[in-house]
């Protein structure tokens, strides 16, 4: 008898361990030809006795690329990451290879039972991605579309205008990515759910949408062993779901609203837009499946607003420090302002935007110096066995891309380091390929089939933004303090210390 309980003890222990002996020792049949990498051991070396963040992955992978070259294969997971740092190597992957790399692995997102798995950034690549991703741009992401959203983007204006104004009265200093934050959140939720959300429940939703993504560095253990950390830290776990859960039951009753607004035929401001959950309530997928549920609408409304939020206004609050930092700059976005529009109105139109290119070299220059993130938020995934760089990357990789370094690249890049808008010359800006799919040069928003859908909508609101806040302010820094541009690194590139800056208005 005691024998038995001896095996039982044993077997249990062996199950518990196996995983955790994956997790620090390199596999056991490493594919054939895989390209080199840092062991597992070493790696979490270096983030314990370095101190650094799990978030920090991206500036350790490219310290090693002297010793690896610009394919690294990394073992965290229960799966290697294949992690690509140059640009023609990106280009053969995503753009040459495309289909191959268009896939996705599995993610934290997959396990949480309250979180749809039928969302367009998750979704593993066949026809109910393109079903989903179609949807989202020949609907509300279309260019003609887009342009019959210019009340709501006049209306998140003027409350941006007022409160930067209010602030800079009452405290003289204006800390302004709250500001900026809540701008670029405000224009998604009424895009989403249209132009009757009011301003209490935009707060709302945005505050549970704050809290989900501070706590989420709590729970990076389910990112390394998504498996067994859930059977670990129940809960950890538990609380995880909750957090979701009440970001999820935030969106519902605007939804619910939308919904009932339509099926009523109620009077409405906003007859003439379609909003995107306009475009979900009954969207036909192929399949079984037919009609998406209720639970995959509030799923891709949840990702629209939250895949939008934080990349743009970080890359807004980049853009304007820069602004600050260096005057003449905006100096010369004013001057072009004017010799477009005059002296005179209150707003910058969308129609102006497309007759300033200095403009559009300043936000493209801001891209490529400040990306949002310095590698993809959602790695790519290898559907069969492929050469790339000379080597075999085997079917099930998991691939992802150091976009900031290959902004950054000194082969590619005059001095990359500093914020020259002059390198993109006015037809440069006018006509550069930020999809990169003639070459890729840098790719902020991704590339390829799985591109960010959305990089015509944050081009559009970071041209208008800029020149807006410049138009309606002079930028300076507090008591001729210089600009720190140090980076912090979390799931985007943030500043260390965010920007804070004396507000003038110029009527």
């Amino acid at each position: 008898m005691e024998l038995y309980i001896f095996i039982f003890i044993f077997s249990c222990l062996c199950l518990l361990l196996k995983p955790l002996f994956h997790l620090l020792l390199p596999p056991s049949n490493p594919a054939t030809n895989l390209p080199p990498g840092p062991s597992k051991i070493s790696l979490l070396a270096r983030f314990f006795l370095g101190r650094k963040s799990f978030y920090e992955l991206g500036p350790i992978i490219s310290s090693l690329r002297k010793k690896y070259g610009p394919l690294i294969t990394v073992h965290l997971g229960s799966q290697p990451t294949l992690f690509i740092t140059n640009s023609s190597l990106a280009h053969q992957a995503l753009i040459q290879n495309g289909a191959v790399f268009a896939d996705r692995p599995p993610s934290i997102n997959n396990l949480i039972a309250s979180n749809s798995k039928k969302i367009i950034s998750k979704s593993p690549y066949g026809p109910i991605w393109r079903a989903l991703r179609r949807n989202l741009t020949s609907g509300v992401l279309h260019p003609a579309q887009l342009k019959s959203f210019s009340r709501v983007r006049k209306r998140v204006l003027s409350n941006l205008i007022r409160s930067l104004g209010d602030d800079s009265e009452v405290n003289k200093v204006v800390y302004v990515e709250k500001h900026f934050r809540h701008a670029i959140f405000s224009l998604l939720v009424l895009l989403c759910f249209g132009e009757n959300v009011e301003e209490n429940q935009i707060v709302e939703i945005e505050n549970a949408q704050m809290k989900l993504f501070k706590s989420f560095p709590r729970f990076k253990v389910f990112i390394m062993m998504p498996r067994l950390g859930k059977f670990l830290f129940k809960k950890l776990w538990k609380e995880l779901n909750e957090i979701v859960t009440g970001f999820d039951d935030c969106i519902k009753p605007l939804i619910w609203l939308r919904k009932k607004d339509l099926e009523q035929e109620i009077s409405r401001t906003d007859q003439d837009c379609t909003f995107y959950v306009d475009t979900l309530l009954n969207l036909q997928v192929p399949g079984e499946e037919g009609k998406i549920t209720d639970a995959e609408v509030l799923g891709l409304c949840n990702e629209f607003i939250a895949a939008g939020t934080d990349t743009t206004m970080l890359s807004l609050e980049w853009i304007m420090a820069n602004l600050v930092k260096y005057p003449t700059i905006q100096a010369r976005i004013l001057e072009e302002i004017k010799a477009v529009t005059g002296d005179e109105g209150e707003c910058i139109k969308e129609e102006d935007l497309q007759k300033m290119p200095y403009l559009k070299a300043v936000i493209l220059e801001g891209l490529r110096r400040h990306p949002p993130g310095y590698a993809l938020a959602t790695p790519h995934a290898v559907t069969e066995d492929i050469e790339l760089g000379g080597y075999t990357v085997p079917k099930g990789t998991a691939a992802n891309f150091l976009i900031a370094d290959m902004g950054r690249d000194p082969n590619i890049w005059d001095d990359p380091m500093e914020f020259k808008p002059e390198r993109f010359s006015r037809n440069e800006a006018q006509d550069f390929d930020v999809t990169g799919i003639r070459e890729i040069k840098m790719m902020p928003f991704g590339a390829g089939r799985r591109i960010c859908p959305g990089y015509g909508l944050a081009m559009l609101h970071l041209e208008y933004l800029v020149a807006n806040l410049v138009w309606q302010f002079e930028w300076r820094p507090v008591n001729g303090e210089d600009v720190d541009l140090t980076e912090k690194y979390g799931i985007t590139i943030s500043m260390k210390n965010p920007l804070r800056v004396l507000l003038s208005p110029r009527f």
